[in-house]
C-alpha cells in the first residue's frame, strides 16, 4: 500500500515506509480529511465548499478550494492522485487505506461472530484510533461526533464479548471508567453490573442499579430501561450467568446515551366539593374535570413548577407572562393540576367582551348554572353568582388566555379575590393584568445546549429534550445521534427554545430529515405552518401564533415593533429612540406585552422568530433602507464615542460597551458593505481598535477584504487612512492575497502623505507589523522626518513613538539602549491606565530581561503581562504571552509547567484562528519534547509548525526555530545532509527576522559544526 491516510486522531499520512509526512495548513488537513471520507468517491465541490467553509464561505470560494486541492497534491508528493471530475474531487485510494474505513470494516465484520473472533476484531479496530477522530479539523465536528459514538458502541461491544469469555474481574475498572466518561449511556453500567456480578461483588451490582434508578429519575424523569432491569433482575434472582439485552445501537436510548422518557401528565380528576349554596338564586353544581388532560409529556419546567407552588402559596394572584408559544397554557395546567385547580380557558371568548362574559365562562368550568331568582325577584349576574358560589371555600382558578381581555379579565379576578378570601387565580397572559398584589412570573424559553456541548450534555438540555420528545412521536424511527445533534441544536437554538416552534419543527419530521428542517429555517413561517388543527386556530402555526400578539397591538406600537427589527441582538432606549423614534413608553408597552424582553441590565432584544415577523412588516412598508442607514449612522457615531476612550483608563468599560453592542456593530458594517462604500470606510476605520485590543481581528480582516475589492485601485482621497487600514488588516489576517504586496505599497505612499495627528492611531501599531521593521538607524530617520507629525497630541502616540524606537534597537541587537525606551512608554501607558499598550512594553522587556540572561524577571513581566491581556479578554495577545511564558520556563527547567504553557496557548490559538501563534506554539511543544528524548513528536511538531505558518516577515522566527529543531533531531541521529539543509533553511529565516540574537547565535554554531569535516576525514 504506497499511502496510508488517518482521520482518528490528527489528520495524518504516512508513506509506504510508514513515515508520517507533513500535510499542511488546517484548511489542507480539513479538504485530505473530506476526501478521506469518501476515499475513491468524487465529492461535489459545493460539499467541500461547505465542509471547509461553512455557512460563510469566501469570495470566490470555488478558486480557493482549488488553491486548497493544489497544496493537498504537493503534500501528497504523489503517493496518491487528487483527481478532477466534473462532479468534483476523488482521493483516489483504497479504502481500507484509511482507518476510519478499515475502523467500519472490521466491526461491520465483528457482528454475528462468537465472542472470541468479536474480542479479537474490535481489538484490532480500536487499535487504529491515535486520539479523538479529526482532533485538528474542528470544521468536521459533525463527523467526529459520528466516529466517536461509533468508538464507544465499540467499547461497549468488546466489554460484551469479554464478559463472555469470562473476563469479568479484569472489565471492572475499565467499565468503571467508562460509566465515568459517559454517565447517561445505560449500557456501560449494565455491563459494569455484569462484571461486578460475575466477580462475586452482587452488593456493588445491585448498589450502582440503585444509582442508576436515582439518577435517571432526578436528572431525566425516565426509569432505567427494560434490559438493565433485566439484569437487575438476573442478579436478585441469582441466576448463574446474567445477560444484559441486545440493548441494539439503533435503539434511541443506546444512541442518544438516555433519553428522558415521557413524564406522566398529573392533574386531572374530579372538581372540589364546591356544593349547591342555600337560599333562592343560588348556583348549583355538577362534577366536572378541574384541568384538560394532556396528550404529551412535560418536558424541562421543574424549576418552574416549583417556584410557581412557592408564589401560589405566598399569594393569591400569579400571572404567567410570555410571548405567545412559550408554553404558559401547558405550564399552568401541570401546576394548578397538581393543586387541584380548575382550568378556565378565555380563548374562544371574544376581543373587547366584559365581565358578565368572561364571569359565565368560569361558571362554566366550574359547573354551575344560574338556578333562581331572589325573593324581591331581582336576578344576581354571573359574577355575584359566583361571589355567592365560591365563598370562602378554598378554591384554586386557572384564567388562560387573558390577553385579549385583560381588562375584563382584570376586573373580574379583582372582584371574586375581594369577596372570596379562599380563591387564588393563576392567570396566563402575554401582557400582566396589572391588579395590586398580583405576581408576575415571566415564563423563559427552554434552555438550548451550547454548540461544544456534549452528546450527553446535549440530550439533557430542555429544548432538546422537547425536540426528541415530539419528532418520535412524529416518526418512530428518529433519534438524536451525533450525526444529527448538530442540527438539532440548531434548529432549538434558532427557535429561541420556544416550545411550540419546536414542537412544530419536531412534527416535520414526518416528511424531513433534521438536516432540511435545520436548513430551512430561514422561512420560518412556510415551514411551520401545519400544526395540531384540533388546537386554538392561533396555535396551528408559527405565524398565527406572532399574528395574535402583532393584531393586539395598536398602530404606534405595530410602527415601533417592526422598525425595531433593523437591531440585532440587544439594544437600549436611547438607541431605539434615535433610530426608530420610538419613546420608552412605547418600548415598555411591548415588553408588557410580551414582544420585546427586557435584560437584567436593562436593555432590550426580540426573540428571533418575533424578529422575523417584524422584519416582513418593515420590507412591507418601503422604510426599510432609510432605517438600516440610521441604525448604520447611530452605530458609527457610538464607535466613535467609544474608540476615543480606548486609550486610557476607560479601556475595559468602553470595551464591554462595544461587546454587548457588537451584534448591532458587525450588522451596520455588513449593510454598510453592501450599499455604502464610503460609510464601511468609516466603520471600519473607528472599529480597528476594538478589534485588535479584543483580538477578535479576522472580522476586520473579513471586512477589509470586501472593501478592497469594492475600491479596487482608486481609494477615496477623503478616506486614505481607512484605506490603511483596510490594507493592514487584510495583511495580518490569514487570507491569502495575491496583490497584497502592490497593496502594502500603495499604502505606503499613501501613508507618507498623510501631513495631520492619525484619526486612529493604532493603525501606526498595526503597520509596523504589516510592513515591518525599517532598514537600518538612517532609514528610521527617514521614517520619523515624514511621519513624525502624525504622532503628535495624544500621550498614548508619544507612549507608542518610545515602544517604536525600542523595538527597533531590540530588532537590531541593542538591549541596553532598547530598555530606557521601553520603560518611558511603560511609564506613560501605566499612568494613562492603558491596559494594551502596558502589555506590549512588559512584554518587549520580558525579551530584554531574558536576552541578557535575566528569565527570573523575564517571568514575572510576563506574568503581569497576562493578567492585563486577560482582562483584555483577547484571544491573540493571551495566546502569544503563554508561548513566551512557556520559552522561559524552558530556560527555568521547568519543563511541565512550559508543556502546559504551550498547549494553554495552541489551545486559545487554534479556538481564534491565528496561525501563526499557533505555529510558536507547536513550536514550543516540539522543543519539549526534543528535549524529552521525544524525537518522533518533537518532528511531528516542527513539521506541523512549519505547515501552519503564514508567509509574513513576523513568522521567519517561527521557521527558523522549527528549522533548528528539525536540524538538530536530524544532527542527533546521524544525518548530516538533512541537517545540514534544515540549518542552512533556519540562517536564511534567521536573517529576515533579526531579533532573536540568540536563536541566531545558535544556528551559526550548528551551521559551523556540521560544515566542518568529521574528524576522522581530517588531513593528518
Amino acid at each position: 500500500m504506497r499511502m496510508r491516510c488517518g482521520i482518528l486522531g490528527a489528520v495524518t499520512i504516512w508513506d509506504e515506509r510508514g513515515d508520517a509526512i507533513s500535510v499542511g495548513g488546517p484548511r489542507v488537513r480539513a479538504l485530505l480529511a473530506l476526501l478521506a471520507l469518501n476515499a475513491d468517491k468524487a465529492v461535489p465541490v459545493e460539499a467541500l465548499i461547505d465542509g471547509l467553509y461553512g455557512d460563510e464561505p469566501p469570495a470566490g470560494a470555488g478558486n480557493a478550494l482549488q488553491s486548497q486541492v493544489s497544496r493537498l497534491r504537493r503534500a501528497l508528493k504523489g503517493l496518491a492522485e487528487v483527481e478532477a471530475s466534473g462532479a468534483g474531487y476523488r482521493l483516489a485510494v483504497d479504502p481500507q487505506a484509511v482507518d476510519a474505513h478499515r475502523f467500519l470494516r472490521l466491526v461491520a465484520e465483528a457482528a454475528g461472530r462468537d465472542a472470541a473472533a468479536k474480542a479479537r476484531l474490535l481489538d484490532e479496530a480500536l487499535g487504529l484510533w491515535r486520539g479523538r477522530a479529526l482532533a485538528d479539523a474542528p470544521e468536521l465536528r459533525g463527523h467526529a461526533l459520528r466516529f466517536e459514538e461509533a468508538r464507544i458502541t465499540a467499547v461497549e461491544d468488546r466489554a460484551a464479548a469479554r464478559l463472555e469469555l469470562g473476563g469479568h474481574r479484569d472489565l471492572v475498572s475499565p467499565l468503571r471508567e467508562l460509566v465515568e466518561a459517559h454517565p447517561l449511556r445505560e449500557r456501560p453500567r449494565a455491563l459494569l453490573m455484569r462484571a461486578l456480578y460475575g466477580s462475586g461483588r452482587q452488593s456493588e451490582a445491585l448498589e450502582l442499579y440503585e444509582r442508576t434508578r436515582r439518577m435517571l429519575a432526578d436528572e431525566l424523569g425516565t426509569d432505567p430501561s427494560a434490559d438493565l432491569a433485566e439484569v437487575h433482575l438476573a442478579i436478585l434472582r441469582g441466576e448463574p450467568e446474567p445477560v444484559a439485552g441486545p440493548m441494539a445501537t439503533d435503539d434511541p436510548r443506546a444512541s442518544l446515551g438516555a433519553v428522558p422518557g415521557p413524564e406522566t401528565a398529573i392533574g386531572t380528576g374530579t372538581a372540589p366539593g364546591t356544593g349547591t349554596a342555600a337560599g333562592p338564586g343560588a348556583a348549583e353544581a355538577s362534577g366536572r374535570a378541574r384541568v384538560p388532560a394532556q396528550f404529551t409529556s412535560f418536558v424541562g419546567r421543574d424549576d418552574d413548577l416549583a417556584r410557581i407552588a412557592v408564589l401560589l402559596g405566598e399569594g393569591r394572584l400569579v400571572t404567567l407572562t410570555g410571548p405567545g408559544g412559550t408554553g404558559k397554557t401547558r405550564l399552568a395546567i401541570e401546576a394548578g393540576g397538581r393543586a387541584g385547580a380548575t382550568f378556565v380557558d378565555f380563548a374562544a371568548v371574544s376581543a373587547g367582551e366584559g365581565e358578565t362574559v368572561l364571569a359565565r365562562a368560569v361558571m362554566g368550568a366550574l359547573g354551575l348554572r344560574e338556578a333562581g331568582v331572589l325573593p324581591s325577584g331581582e336576578r344576581l349576574g354571573p359574577a355575584a353568582l359566583l361571589e355567592t358560589a365560591l365563598g370562602d371555600r378554598p378554591v384554586l382558578l386557572i384564567f388562560d388566555n387573558c390577553e385579549h381581555v385583560i381588562g375584563a379579565a382584570a376586573t373580574l379576578a379583582r372582584r371574586l379575590l375581594g369577596a372570596c378570601p379562599g380563591l387564588r387565580v393563576l392567570a396566563t397572559s402575554r401582557e400582566a393584568l396589572g391588579i395590586t398584589g398580583e405576581t408576575i412570573w415571566p415564563v423563559r424559553q427552554l434552555p438550548v445546549p451550547s454548540v461544544r456541548a456534549t452528546l450527553a450534555e446535549a440530550v439533557s438540555a430542555p429544548a432538546v429534550r422537547l425536540f426528541i420528545d415530539r419528532g418520535s412521536a412524529a416518526n418512530p424511527a428518529f433519534a438524536v445521534t451525533a450525526a444529527n445533534l448538530e442540527d438539532v441544536v440548531r434548529i432549538c437554538e434558532a427557535l429561541d427554545g420556544q416550545p411550540l416552534a419546536i414542537e412544530l419543527a419536531a412534527a416535520r419530521l414526518r416528511a424531513l430529515s433534521v438536516t432540511e428542517i435545520a436548513d430551512r429555517l430561514d422561512d420560518r413561517f412556510r415551514l411551520l405552518s401545519r400544526g395540531d388543527r384540533t388546537q386554538n386556530p392561533r396555535h396551528q402555526t408559527l405565524r398565527a401564533v406572532v399574528e395574535w400578539s402583532w393584531d393586539l397591538l395598536g398602530p404606534d406600537e405595530q410602527r415601533l415593533a417592526r422598525r425595531l427589527s433593523v437591531f440585532t441582538g440587544e439594544f437600549t432606549a436611547v438607541s431605539a429612540r434615535e433610530v426608530c423614534g420610538g419613546d420608552e413608553d412605547l418600548l415598555l408597552d411591548l415588553a408588557d406585552r410580551s414582544l420585546l424582553q427586557r435584560t437584567p441590565s436593562g436593555r432590550y432584544r426580540m426573540l428571533q422568530t418575533i424578529y422575523a415577523y417584524c422584519a416582513e412588516q418593515l420590507a412591507a412598508t418601503g422604510e426599510e433602507r432609510e432605517l438600516r442607514r440610521a441604525h448604520a449612522a447611530y452605530f458609527l457615531e457610538f464607535a466613535r464615542e467609544a474608540d476615543g476612550h480606548l486609550r486610557g483608563a476607560e479601556q475595559l468599560t468602553w470595551l464591554e460597551r462595544l461587546d454587548t453592542d457588537q451584534e448591532n456593530l458587525h450588522a451596520a458594517l455588513r449593510w454598510a458593505l453592501d450599499t455604502d462604500v464610503p460609510l464601511a470606510l468609516r466603520l471600519i476605520g473607528v472599529l480597528s481598535a476594538y478589534w485588535w485590543l479584543r483580538g477578535i481581528r479576522s472580522e476586520g480582516s473579513e471586512a477589509g477584504l470586501r472593501l478592497l475589492e469594492a475600491l479596487g485601485d482608486a481609494p477615496p482621497p477623503e478616506f486614505d487612512e481607512e484605506y490603511v487600514v483596510a490594507v493592514a488588516l487584510v495583511a495580518l489576517g490569514n487570507q491569502e492575497v495575491p496583490e497584497l504586496p502592490s497593496l502594502v505599497e500603495r499604502s505606503e505612499r499613501l501613508l507618507d502623505g498623510i501631513r495631520r495627528p492619525l484619526r486612529q492611531p493604532f493603525l501606526l501599531a498595526m503597520w509596523a507589523l504589516t510592513a515591518g521593521p525599517p532598514g537600518g538607524a538612517e532609514e528610521v530617520d527617514r521614517l520619523m522626518e515624514r511621519r513624525g507629525h502624525q504622532f503628535v497630541g495624544h500621550p498614548w502616540n508619544q507612549a507608542l513613538v518610545e515602544m517604536g524606537a525600542a523595538y527597533l534597537h531590540l530588532f537590531e541587537g541593542r538591549p541596553e539602549l532598547t530598555e530606557p525606551h521601553m520603560d518611558r512608554a511603560l511609564a506613560t501607558f501605566r499612568s494613562l491606565g492603558e491596559r494594551w499598550g502596558t502589555t506590549q512594553a512588559l512584554d518587549a522587556l520580558a525579551s530584554v530581561a531574558h536576552e541578557t540572561g535575566d528569565p527570573a524577571r523575564a517571568l514575572d513581566l510576563l506574568e503581569e503581562a497576562l493578567v492585563l491581556v486577560r482582562e483584555l479578554r483577547s484571544a491573540s495577545d493571551t495566546a502569544e504571552i503563554l508561548y513566551r511564558r512557556g520559552d522561559i520556563l524552558t530556560v527555568l527547567d521547568r519543563r511541565d509547567e512550559a508543556r502546559a504553557s504551550y498547549l494553554a496557548s495552541a489551545d486559545e490559538a487554534r479556538r481564534a484562528g491565528l496561525q501563526n501563534t499557533f505555529a510558536a506554539a507547536q513550536c514550543g511543544l516540539g522543543d519539549a519534547a526534543r528535549l524529552e528524548g521525544d524525537a518522533a513528536a518533537a518532528a511531528a511538531h516542527y513539521e506541523r509548525a512549519l505547515a501552519d505558518c503564514p508567509p509574513r516577515w513576523y513568522t521567519a522566527e517561527l521557521r527558523a526555530r522549527a528549522r533548528l529543531g528539525l536540524a538538530l533531531l536530524a544532527r542527533d541521529r546521524g544525518d548530516r545532509t538533512a541537517a545540514l539543509a534544515h540549518a542552512t533553511a533556519a540562517a536564511e529565516a534567521a536573517r529576515a527576522y533579526r531579533m532573536d540574537h540568540s536563536r541566531t547565535a545558535e544556528i551559526t554554531a550548528l551551521l559551523s559544526s556540521l560544515e566542518a569535516p568529521p574528524v576522522d576525514a581530517r588531513p593528518e
